[in-house]
């Protein structure tokens, strides 16, 4: 029998306070939480931004290339609603278009080109400490409802939590350490996509999915994994050889 959308919310939460107990990787975390925020919301594609030891934002996870893509434009142009939750540390929403070219012109056209029209950003925060934010975007306008607004600023607190455990905000750098290897491990994780998208002969977002199914079914952290690859010390299979 299918899941309803409350037992898949539920099954969500439970991935996430799995961390609070046990070893995680902060990235594969991250990855569970925007796949399963566009199921969950009703969004197109998400994505993830943290701040790096420079408090520059970064795309460390997204679910598709082309959110990723619309995160690096809105950070080159210094603007858009994932910069703003960060720096505000409260959520932002965007209905449609028209508003997002009144408040953001450089964000407004890329994602224009990218097919989204409305985006909802949630900062990734505890009390006063801020990480990055959740950015849902959306293919037609219009905001998330209210159940559904809180329910991804729930999700997110989480994560934050779970990025953030055994850690005390107060040391700073202990938590900042923590971000950057996952900064870090997503550098890694996008040569070893490259690198399995030209042997593989397949798109980006295919080799990641290839990458992400040997690292579970292996049980390897997806960064370890991504270096070995990178290193030619492991041959990822194709689906045909897989099966």
């Amino acid at each position: 029998m299918a899941h309803t959308r409350e037992h898949r919310l539920v099954d969500a939460f439970v991935t996430l306070t799995d961390t609070l107990v046990a070893e995680y990787d902060v990235v594969e975390l991250l990855q569970s939480l925007v796949d399963n925020a566009t199921d969950l919301f009703d969004a197109t594609a998400a994505g993830i931004l943290l701040v790096n030891q420079s408090q520059d934002l970064e795309v460390v996870v997204s679910t598709s290339e082309r959110s990723a893509l619309v995160g690096l434009l809105q950070l080159e142009a210094g603007e858009g609603p994932c910069v703003e939750a960060f720096t505000t540390g409260s959520p932002v929403s965007v209905q449609d278009a028209d508003e997002m070219r009144r408040r953001w012109p450089q964000f407004a056209a890329a994602s224009q080109e990218a097919g989204y029209t409305s985006v909802h950003s949630i900062p990734l925060r505890l009390r006063d400490t801020v990480l990055g934010s959740m950015n849902l975007f959306r293919e037609t306008p219009g905001a998330l409802n209210e159940d559904d607004a809180i329910a991804a600023r729930a999700l997110t607190d989480v994560a934050t939590i779970s990025i953030l455990q055994q850690r005390n905000v107060d040391h700073a750098t202990l938590a900042q350490a923590q971000l950057q290897q996952a900064l870090n491990s997503r550098v890694v994780i996008e040569q070893a996509k490259g690198f399995v998208s030209h042997t593989h002969h397949v798109d980006m977002d295919t080799a990641f999915q290839l990458l992400r199914g040997y690292a579970r079914s292996h049980q390897i952290r997806l960064a370890d994994l991504a270096r070995s690859v990178v290193r030619r010390e492991t041959v990822i299979p194709t689906v045909n050889e897989d099966a």
